[in-house]
């Protein structure tokens, strides 16, 4: 592969519905749509899934931009390849930035597939036929929640994950397992109970399918700490930045279960490599969301077609986002699953239009 020029979209659409988490309300999202062109005509689509304040991770739309801009591309449009996973490798002498590295990532990789006129999905080795949907749930009042939940079953989802904190965990918690007992149900914690975390201890008799990210990014020995107390999985999101990472959580028996995140461990290379070590030392492993436009999402269902995916992740219908995505077609959940894009590559094509529309910042670079 050689690459001969990177195009990238800073773009910015509303939600559908305010999204509320423990460290604050999204009601509007920016991202970065990198444009990947090889010197055969092929086009790859990545995604940079940074927000607008480091409130997630250190990385913003910001950083990313510039990453990629004046290090990643000059980088891969100096280079050629044979594989994707080495475009991952060049980035090697370039510290962090996983969200920015992600997105050339991504673009590679949809390149590769297309050159081999393959799915994505088909090209990494996936095997499921359809994807097992979850969904998150968001909101100020439990009320809300409740009605948000019930909308969500009626649609067919399987899971739901509620985001907690303290003062809204053991009682909302403790509602949403009587008015749904059978419903499986994960709380999301966003690393609110540093310091607190025997606050969590009450909720471990509600028979939830696990805890994620109860504590802080770097506390790998304190959530194992935690884990030996409770009966509920603890699952890791933010912790696990890397393959790196994932290792010493395993050594140190930080949690049973890890989200695996795209964008945050650094692209789909990264991913792969960390699903695999995953399946290796029994360690269950889904698919995160971080409030994606369509590229990001195709490439989520792309990923979750691995065996190692045997939970419902945090992949739903386009739809429950925004009133029209960028891509066609539409990311589309009935009965709880999601079957894989066919088309080759990501399976989703731009709407030049929609992106026209949405689009704020723009630039091109050539070889």
């Amino acid at each position: 592969m050689k690459f001969t020029k990177v195009e990238l979209h800073v773009i910015q659409m509303a939600l559908k519905a305010p999204f509320v988490t423990s460290l604050g309300i999204v009601k509007e999202r920016k991202g970065i749509i990198v444009e990947l062109h090889d010197d055969q005509g092929h086009i790859g689509y990545g995604e940079s899934v940074a927000f607008e304040t480091p409130w997630y991770t250190e990385e913003t739309v910001k950083t990313c931009f510039h990453m990629i801009k004046d290090i990643l591309a000059p980088i891969v449009l100096k280079q050629s390849y044979e594989h994707p996973t080495e475009v991952f490798d060049s980035f090697n002498t370039i510290r962090k930035n996983p969200m920015a590295k992600a997105a050339v990532d991504m673009a590679a990789w949809d390149v590769f597939a297309k050159i081999h006129q393959l799915p994505l999905h088909q090209m990494i080795g996936g095997t499921r036929s359809d994807i097992l949907a979850g969904v998150v749930v968001g909101a100020s009042t439990i009320d809300e929640v409740l009605k948000q939940i019930q909308a969500f079953k009626a649609e067919g989802y399987e899971r739901v994950k509620i985001k907690i904190g303290p003062g809204k965990d053991y009682d909302w918690m403790k509602e949403i397992r009587h008015s749904f007992p059978e419903l499986s149900i994960l709380a999301d914690a966003n690393s609110a109970y540093s310091g607190v975390e025997d606050q969590l201890l009450e909720i471990d008799e509600l028979g939830l399918q696990m805890i994620e990210q109860p504590l802080g990014q770097d506390d790998l020995v304190d959530h194992a700490r935690l884990q030996k107390k409770m009966v509920t999985p603890i699952c890791l999101d933010e912790s696990i930045t890397s393959l790196h990472a994932a290792k010493s959580a395993i050594a140190l028996q930080s949690g049973r279960v890890i989200n695996i995140k795209i964008g945050r461990v650094g692209g789909l290379t990264e991913a792969i490599r960390i699903h695999d070590l995953c399946q290796k030392h029994g360690i269950q492993v889904w698919c995160g969301g971080m409030l994606e436009f369509g590229v990001s999402r195709a490439h989520n269902v792309a990923l979750a077609t691995l065996s190692g995916f045997s939970i419902p992740g945090d992949i739903s219908s386009s739809s429950r986002y925004w009133q029209e995505d960028i891509t066609t077609p539409d990311v589309v959940v009935e009965r709880g699953r999601i079957l894989p894009f066919e088309g080759v590559g990501i399976g989703v094509e731009i709407n030049r239009k929609r992106l026209d529309e949405v689009r704020i910042h723009h630039e091109v670079l050539i070889k």
